[in-house]
């Protein structure tokens, strides 16, 4: 009975646990590996930057962000240590604004 209980009473103890490290459990690692300041959420763009597609330059440009616009940053990536991209959302009212209006793609760093 009381190796049952013992058994039971550490499974429940690893269900309720263990989950919050895996990436479905809601712990995320740091988005900003690459020498990003650990708190940088969003960015304002310092000049005109084309929106592509996916994080390659022959990727279709999707459109182009106006200098001073603040964009969420999602995720980053990183091609060779002078090439990274990240992924971004131009920041919205998403009650108001066009539903087929494009507000996420990748930038170049």
């Amino acid at each position: 009975m009381i190796n049952y209980l013992l058994k039971n009473f550490c499974l429940i103890t690893f269900a309720l646990i263990a989950p919050i490290t895996l990436p479905a459990g809601g712990i995320q690692k740091s988005l900003n590996p690459n020498k990003f300041p650990n708190n940088v959420n969003e960015i304002t763009l310092s000049s005109n930057t084309a929106l592509y597609s996916f994080p390659e330059i022959q990727a279709n440009e999707l459109l182009v962000i106006d200098k001073g616009t603040t964009l969420s940053v999602l995720r980053n990536w990183k091609v060779s240590e002078s090439e990274i991209w990240v992924r971004v959302e131009i920041a919205s009212n998403k009650f108001l604004d066009d539903p087929n209006k494009i507000l996420k793609g990748w930038i170049k760093m």
